[in-house]
């Protein structure tokens, strides 16, 4: 299967898909697709890459991914455990082409500026999982409805985004096995010592053709990337591992400084390593 472009499975016209995810691990390739995404992360936790950014999604969240916005998920395997996500595919166009122009969806133009960088909502309220969950029993009129019920209810609830950058391109299939063997290789070494010379030869590139390359997708550096899994990492350990200290955090994570892993991380978390630790356990 090619990981640029993918194309969301579809019987007929229906503007409308929805699909369920019931697997060891999500679709674990970068690809992205014309269709807006709407998720529900009803089992399973692990973590999503979104254009530039990597953030954790746990059960009982709501991803929106954007149109063409390329993502790749990691789920946390765990044995005998099996995720479930239920999704929402449509286009701007689904509907008709001046469909959301009209002055009755004026409500929900927030949720549609907001799509295309991606966001995650948690702690989806009850009334919210279980419109979710009777889409998979509903005729195409109520699942039309339940989608308006839930776009509305997105369209008026506190998000995070999972993109700063606003990615508006296609990519090419080449380009995609590319970015998705440096996150393969990136996700499986991070708490070691990544150099230039090693990520660019995983790209097949020179190292300062890969610079180019990589700050032209993800609007970043490599490196600053790298700290940004590394980051999101340790946060996962704080939150999870009441045992593991700050030091050993650090040191699992790839950090051989604990005065820069402190400073990296308040950077990005807005808290000292210690202060997320006492807050999250």
């Amino acid at each position: 299967m090619k990981i640029f472009p993918f194309k969301i499975p579809k019987s007929g016209e229906d503007p409308l898909i929805y699909q369920e995810d019931i697997e060891k691990s999500f679709y674990d390739k970068l690809h992205q697709h014309e269709e807006i995404q709407i998720s529900f992360i009803e089992k399973g936790a692990g973590s999503i890459f979104a254009a530039d950014t990597i953030s954790e999604y746990h059960e009982g969240d709501v991803l929106v991914i954007g149109s063409n916005l390329p993502h790749v998920f990691r789920s946390d395997v765990k044995e005998n455990e099996t995720s479930i996500m239920r999704s929402l595919f449509f286009t701007f166009n689904s509907f008709g082409k001046d469909f959301f122009d009209l002055p009755i969806f004026k409500t929900i133009h927030p949720f549609l500026e907001d799509s295309k960088n991606g966001f995650i909502i948690h702690n989806t309220p009850k009334r919210v999982v279980k419109n979710f969950k009777k889409l998979s029993t509903s005729d195409e009129y109520t699942r039309f409805i339940l989608f308006l019920e839930i776009v509305q209810w997105l369209a008026t609830s506190d998000n995070e985004p999972l993109s700063n950058y606003l990615y508006n391109k296609k990519i090419t299939d080449n380009e995609g096995k590319r970015m998705q063997n440096v996150f393969e290789y990136v996700m499986n070494n991070f708490h070691k010592n990544i150099t230039l010379d090693e990520i660019a030869s995983i790209a097949s590139m020179t190292k300062n053709a890969f610079c180019r390359y990589f700050k032209v997708r993800t609007n970043k550096s490599f490196f600053q990337f790298l700290i940004e899994v590394r980051i999101e990492r340790a946060a996962k350990l704080l939150s999870t591992n009441a045992e593991l200290s700050v030091l050993e955090v650090a040191e699992l994570c790839g950090f051989n400084n604990i005065s820069n892993f402190n400073r990296k991380f308040k950077e990005l978390k807005q808290l000292t390593p210690l202060q997320y630790k006492k807050i999250n356990l």
